[in-house]
């Protein structure tokens, strides 16, 4: 039965967006306050509901976070002056975030009381907008009570252009970042793919792939391209930068970059009035010195498919379809001859597939199915109590309901569920220590306050 499901989830994200590709239209064609004020729009001008971007948002990072209100334009230096030609002050690019929040977990995790709030569960501050006419970024610093400090989060920084090539228009630019995926204009890959929001506190599964787990501990550049409002291409090269350890020993960390980790990113999008439909792939190849920077090391190949669809509905309301499939092959020698592995070669999957309807730009409800199956492995997936397995078997699926309430573009309130049908490789005490996957189903309320 898992395996049927599972396929069926494959056949959904694939199969279905490959029949919308061939019969879409060829027309021509996160909510930051900052960017609000920047730009003179509402947060919806960009947004179906943050951080889901519309054609508008994907464009408006696609060309550098540089747009301005018609009434706004960039510091233009007199004749015969010179100018510093920075714009930051114009529009203060400046925007915090608030987050509080409350978990409850089925049955309460060992030696903890059940129903934790977290006042405030995050608190970000963000430098995001454009710093010049072609320069421009999304920063965030973020404060955490779980690790009670703040550091880098998610930052993209980028120069980008406009021109033309074989009488098309040609967007191009470079870009600067730390977690791969978080430059990608869609809300199909891991940066930006759903679920929207998650609690800290709430058991999570122990496997997943790298190109999903390397966010704030690498550090990359790399150039991108839009031809025509339809092939989309980034290629990026990237490089360990453990936040808060010493530079350049990886001690401590279960990879450390050899080299340079190449990424990449291809795109196809249709873009018309009523819908928009994306289909591409995306992938990395990193070699690793686990716990070090030298002796012998493991290989991970990470190759991606991802599609999505957006159809508007009674002019007013949208639909949207996502779906993302990572297949990634693993030769773990550093690791094995560390002990923490026994098996040479593994293979890990994951598919994410989620439908989401918005009610105008104030309500939204998803749901989606999450699956990651691969190669059991006793040493890397050990017993233990909540996060270990029993079996050694990573596999994990289950599904995520969400309800979110924008009451104004600053406040957002939501009640997400979380529901598992298989933990750590198991239904019924899965962890060696009698919990069930059941056990770990989650209720998470949500407070986020944007300024």
């Amino acid at each position: 039965m898992h395996s049927s499901r599972r396929g069926l989830c494959i056949v959904f994200a694939f199969l279905t967006a490959a029949f919308l590709f061939f019969g879409a239209g060829s027309e021509p064609a996160v909510a930051v306050p900052s960017y609000a004020r920047q730009t003179g729009l509402r947060c919806s001008g960009c947004h179906y509901t943050p951080p889901e971007l519309n054609p508008a948002g994907r464009r408006f990072k696609l060309t550098g976070y540089v747009d301005r209100a018609k009434d706004e334009p960039a510091v233009k230096a007199e004749p015969g002056t010179w100018s510093a030609g920075l714009d930051l002050l114009k529009t203060l690019p400046l925007s915090a975030m608030f987050d509080t929040s409350f978990t409850q977990t089925k049955t309460a995790q060992p030696g903890t009381q059940n129903g934790t709030v977290e006042f405030p569960q995050a608190a970000s501050l963000f430098l995001a907008g454009g710093w010049t006419d072609h320069l421009g970024s999304f920063v965030q610093l973020t404060y955490t009570t779980a690790d009670d400090h703040f550091s880098w989060d998610n930052t993209d920084i980028r120069y980008a252009r406009i021109t033309t090539l074989g009488g098309k228009e040609l967007v191009w630019g470079l870009d600067l970042n730390n977690n791969p995926t978080v430059e990608d204009l869609w809300n199909s890959t891991p940066a930006w793919g759903y679920p929207w929001v998650s609690s800290e506190v709430a058991p999570s599964p122990a496997a997943a792939t790298m190109i999903q787990s390397l966010g704030q501990d690498v550090a990359g550049g790399g150039a991108y391209a839009m031809w025509n409002d339809h092939l989309y291409l980034t290629t990026m090269a990237y490089r360990t930068t453990h936040i808060g350890a010493q530079p350049n020993t990886g001690e401590g960390f279960t990879f450390n970059t050899t080299g340079v980790a190449p990424y990449w990113r291809l795109a196809w999008q249709q873009s018309g009035t009523e819908s928009q439909f994306e289909i591409g792939t995306y992938g990395m190849y990193m070699k690793s010195t686990p716990n070090g920077v030298s002796g012998l090391g493991d290989t991970y190949t990470d190759i991606a498919g991802d599609m999505q669809w957006d159809l508007t509905i009674a002019r007013h309301d949208v639909l949207s379809l996502r779906g993302t499939y990572i297949h990634q092959s693993a030769n773990l020698a550093g690791t094995v001859a560390m002990g923490g592995a026994s098996v040479l070669n593994q293979d890990l999957s994951s598919v994410n597939v989620n439908a989401e309807y918005h009610f105008g730009n104030r309500v939204s409800a998803t749901l989606g199915w999450f699956d990651t199956w691969g190669t059991a492995d006793p040493a890397l997936y050990p017993p233990g109590a909540i996060g270990g397995s029993a079996t050694g078997s990573p596999n994990s699926d289950g599904f995520i309901a969400n309800l979110s309430w924008w009451p104004t573009q600053n406040l957002q309130v939501s009640a997400q569920f979380t529901g598992y049908t298989k933990f750590n490789g198991g239904t019924t005490d899965y962890d060696g220590s009698g919990r069930n996957a059941s056990d770990n189903n989650t209720f998470y309320l949500l407070g986020r306050f944007i300024f």
